[in-house]
């Protein structure tokens, strides 16, 4: 009850199982078997295993993507008018709309314009803020989900508030969405023994913002601006801003995204340096970028080890063995061409069989195969493999990611729907 007003909630219900069981409690509150959802193609993994679990059928919108950087972006308002309108022509009415925002990379969607669009249509809003729990606690950042009229917000508490990893929570607001069935969908995903040290430190969280929600933060966005005003200065490197998203409203101050690309080194190759020679670990590291979480535990000293680190660079990539490749950017997302076979569900129960890379190639993906962090899919069960999406993973494999979800580690073999 506390959270719930904290937050601006009718009602709030802890998670023990993340914020990936509360993106399924959500959607099966919402989706029948056979109805469809709206959501971007760039959700994480746990959107996709509550198609399964519900048998929600998907309705792909393809997010912003820039090329240089290699990071997708959220989605536009016109963007889920248009996927509602299209399934209206097939005479069909989404059961729920699914926005993820802020990204991974902190780019935020204009919610209060989807909220009002899907409401007009008497549909639900759905939002994955994991990484927006601090969203609306300071006048510089973005409002919040909650604010912005979503109907059902799931927050990872562990991520940029101060709660014990695994502990999320589940928001809801206006009338919209059936309470009782979130309850059953909630017993139904959760442990019936939780673990109350999780608990315990979601309330704690919680205390710790409530003391100063609206001055808790004024540190870390300070270090924030901080950094990003001193990085800025520094050869070579490129600082990620809304000139690379200019149809969203808002980047999360607190996610500092890093392009190493004028050095000749990708993601992986800067992170690899600043990791070993300065003791600089990152939070999500991509072919063509880096991206640094500021928090209520970062500290100055944290700031200078950074700048020191990404100053010594230009220096660390002359003599890198790893930098002979020029690094390029690539002119599509992984997932521009998708053709769906099977919806989720149907290709998570039907027969499978392992094949070689090379024979997978216009078959039904029978696994769910993605680069991790952040957990986006580039193959989902139920869809036709591409050459573009496969080159894309053997890409990123090589140049480090590390690839998760695929039976076969080295990515000689995939396992198909035998349909």
């Amino acid at each position: 009850m506390q959270a719930a007003k904290l937050f601006g909630s009718s009602e709030t219900w802890f998670l023990v199982g993340g914020t990936t069981c509360g993106i399924q409690a959500a959607i099966m509150a919402t989706c029948s078997p056979g109805e469809h959802i709206v959501l971007p193609r760039n959700s994480h993994i746990s959107a996709i295993s509550a198609m399964v679990l519900s048998g929600a059928i998907p309705k792909y919108i393809m997010p912003g993507y820039d090329c240089k950087w290699d990071i997708a972006g959220g989605v536009t308002p016109s963007q889920v008018g248009k996927a509602i309108k299209e399934l209206e022509m097939d005479g069909k009415k989404p059961a729920a709309v699914f926005i993820t925002s802020p990204t991974y990379h902190g780019i935020c969607s204009n919610l209060s314009e989807i909220s009002q669009l899907c409401h007009a249509y008497g549909i639900p809003v759905i939002v994955d803020e994991a990484h927006g729990a601090h969203l609306g606690f300071h006048p510089q950042m973005p409002h919040s989900a909650l604010k912005q009229g979503a109907d059902l917000v799931v927050q990872s508490t562990h991520k940029v508030l101060c709660s014990l990893t695994q502990s999320s929570m589940l928001h809801m607001s206006g009338n919209i969405v059936d309470r009782d069935r979130i309850c059953r969908c909630l017993q139904t995903l959760q442990s019936t023994s939780p673990s109350y040290l999780l608990l315990a430190s979601l309330d704690a969280a919680r205390a710790q913002l409530a003391e100063n929600p609206g001055t808790v933060f004024n540190k870390a966005l300070e270090l924030a601006i901080e950094a990003s005003t001193l990085i800025k200065k520094i050869p070579g490197i490129s600082v990620l801003d809304l000139a690379s998203f200019n149809e969203f409203p808002a980047i999360d101050p607190l996610r500092l995204t890093l392009g190493f690309w004028s050095l000749g080194l990708s993601g992986y190759e800067a992170d690899d340096i600043l990791d070993r020679d300065h003791g600089v670990i990152s939070e999500l590291v991509g072919t063509q970028s880096i991206t640094f979480a500021i928090n209520l535990g970062t500290c100055r000293e944290h700031n200078q080890r950074l700048v020191s680190g990404l100053k010594k660079l230009p220096t660390s990539s002359l003599h890198s063995k790893t930098t002979e490749k020029r690094v390029e950017s690539r002119e599509h997302a992984p997932f521009n061409d998708i053709c769906i076979s099977l919806n989720p569900r149907d290709a998570f129960f039907a027969n499978k069989r392992s094949v070689s890379v090379r024979e997978s190639l216009g078959k039904v993906c029978g696994e769910l195969i993605c680069p991790y962090p952040p957990g986006i899919p580039v193959m989902i069960p139920g869809e036709i493999i591409t050459e573009r999406a496969l080159n894309y993973l053997l890409d990123v494999r090589r140049k480090g990611a590390v690839v998760t979800g695929a039976s076969d580690s080295h990515l000689s073999s995939i396992v198909i729907c035998d349909v």
